[in-house]
């Protein structure tokens, strides 16, 4: 089984205002509303790619229920933690030529709701892959993560961690079996300009020194580059089309690589059907669906 744990989820209400004028009233030309949160979205990309889930995380308030719903409803399992005080947050994204973000805070979550998480992932068991993605919020311990992986360590369990900073660099220790910062993420950790694949492959592998056993770097136009636990060295395009839409793309790549990983256990296929995934999502709305996926990875080499 994979489980995703989204520890800050959301509703984006996403705004389009053709002349957005401050400080006068303004009318919207399109919106819509779609739930968020990095491991929803894996699961979400998942369910596309016929892998089953359960997406972990913390809901509240009548959000939380609205949002635990509509995901039950696209056939993701969950086993969400219902806090009792605030609620699950509304980003609002608006899109007038350029694109704002006003992101809300979300609920406090507190010692009790953090120790009922602890329990439920102990039910993970040898053979089950985990997904920790995304930011924390505020209030919660940031050693958050490393603190789970250190609670399931030895158990046999697949470890993706898809964060940034010091929440990714404090769980190397643990070994993740996936970590996947882009490549301005991986030039914020090591505070250099990246020009070169050699110079993007010399620090992947410093991060596998430090424990991580693959690195996948995503690069935008530019593709990706993964370097394995054999250190072997896997490069890939992207697909031609159009970016609509980056929200998503990153979670919709580790979907993919995961569910390549799973079907085949070969690193080239999983990059591939990763890559399809997150072109997929970039090239739509909202986040990617099966027959764009297919159609994306014919394309591929």
């Amino acid at each position: 089984m994979i489980y995703t744990v989204s520890f800050n989820p959301a509703w984006d209400y996403v705004m389009v205002v053709d002349d957005f004028t401050l400080g006068k009233t303004n009318r919207s030309s399109f919106e819509s509303v779609m739930f968020g949160g990095k491991g929803i979205n894996v699961s979400a990309v998942l369910k596309e790619l016929d892998l089953t889930s359960t997406a972990l995380g913390f809901i509240a308030g009548f959000t939380g229920d609205a949002l635990e719903k509509e995901i039950q409803q696209k056939g993701i399992k969950t086993d969400f933690i219902k806090l009792s005080e605030g609620m699950t947050r509304i980003n609002v994204k608006l899109k007038t030529g350029k694109e704002t973000e006003i992101n809300g805070r979300g609920p406090k979550i507190d010692e009790a709701a953090i120790k009922l998480l602890f329990e439920k992932l102990q039910a993970l068991s040898s053979g089950d892959t985990l997904v920790l993605a995304g930011s924390i919020p505020a209030g919660m311990p940031d050693d958050i993560y490393e603190n789970i992986m250190k609670d399931l360590m030895g158990k046999g369990i697949t470890v993706v961690v898809d964060a940034t900073k010091d929440l990714l660099l404090n769980v190397l220790k643990y070994k993740p079996f996936l970590i996947k910062p882009n490549v301005h993420e991986l030039e914020d950790i090591f505070k250099v300009e990246l020009k070169t694949d050699e110079e993007i492959i010399q620090k992947a592998k410093v991060l596998q020194d430090r424990g991580a056993e693959n690195v996948l770097i995503s690069m935008g136009g530019d593709g990706a580059i993964l370097v394995d636990e054999n250190a072997s060295v896997h490069k890939i395009g992207v697909a031609e089309g159009k970016v609509i839409n980056s929200v998503g793309a990153g979670d919709s790549m580790v979907a993919g690589f995961v569910a390549g990983y799973e079907k085949y256990h070969d690193y080239s296929e999983a990059l591939k059907l990763g890559t399809a995934a997150g072109n997929a999502t970039a090239f739509s709305e909202g986040l990617a669906k099966r027959d764009k996926i297919d159609a994306i990875l014919k394309t591929l080499n």
